[in-house]
Formats: structure tokens, sequence, C-alpha cells
């Protein structure tokens, strides 16, 4: 079984130092108008981040098991959270990709990529929906212009 650390400290006002015990920190706070100096990402805007982050490590790790060549990729998602909700309601966004892998191969390590994401799991436990679509783009070069795909609709 593997171990995790987290450690807040608090360092005035809304402002926490964490980290991780690994010798990595973050500062976090909240904007000028929700109370904070803004001197740092929310905690709150960190759960939406490790989503992004979990999504482009889980598809690196596993088409690195599939032998799945890219030159880059980047997950853009929005989460919305109405003013009187304690969390967000819905999450949505594009993973994009450069490659010049098949469609179907892609379309394939993405959808495994969204049903293994710990963070995605997370959030569907929360029941949050997450709904990432993929685009795929051909690298310029040689072969011509780029081409545009869309892999899976939504993640649950």
């Amino acid at each position: 079984m593997a171990t995790f650390r987290a450690n807040a400290t608090w360092r005035g006002g809304i402002e926490n130092e964490l980290d991780d015990g690994r010798g990595h920190s973050y500062l976090i706070d909240v904007t000028r108008d929700e109370g904070g100096r803004d001197r740092g990402t929310s905690g709150f805007e960190l759960g939406l981040l490790a989503l992004a982050g979990c999504i482009n490590a889980v598809f690196a790790l596993v088409a690195q098991r599939r032998k799945l060549a890219f030159e880059s990729m980047r997950t853009e998602l929005e989460g919305e959270r109405p003013r009187k909700a304690p969390t967000y309601t819905t999450v949505h966004g594009v993973f994009r990709i450069q490659t010049r892998a098949p469609k179907e191969e892609v379309e394939t390590a993405f959808a495994l990529t969204l049903r293994i994401c710990p963070i995605g799991v997370l959030f569907e436990q929360a029941k949050i929906p997450v709904d990432v679509r993929a685009v795929i783009v051909a690298p310029e070069g040689p072969t011509g212009a780029a081409d545009t795909a869309r892999g899976p609709p939504s993640v649950a």
C-alpha cells in the first residue's frame, strides 16, 4: 500500500503553505474578493488543476505502454460552481494532442485514461459530471496540414 502525505501550515489570513513531505511545496490563497491576498491558487482550484494534470499524466503512461507517440498534449478544463453550491456542479473541457498516431489508437488510449485517472474517479464518486472531448491535431510537416477528430465525448 502506498502512503501519501499532505501538510498545511497556516501563513496568515487564508494563506497556507502546503507540502507533500518530499520537498515540494505550494502556496494557496483565495482572491481579494474572497477575503484573501491572492498570493496563490485556491485549494478549490487545485482540485480542478489536479484533474487536468491527472488526465495528462495518465495519458502519458497509457501512451507509453501502448507505444503511442505524440508531440504535445494539453488539457483545458472549466469547472462550474453556482454561487450557493458547495463544490463544482459540472466540469467540461478539451484534451488536445498533437500526434500522427491513428485516430482509433488515440481514442482508445484517451477513453482508458478517463476511466482510470484517479482524480477523475474522485470526481465521479462525488457525482460531479466531467465532460472532456479529445481533439487530435496532426503535426505540421511533410505530411501536410493539421487534421482534427473528436474522441469519446464524456467522462463520468
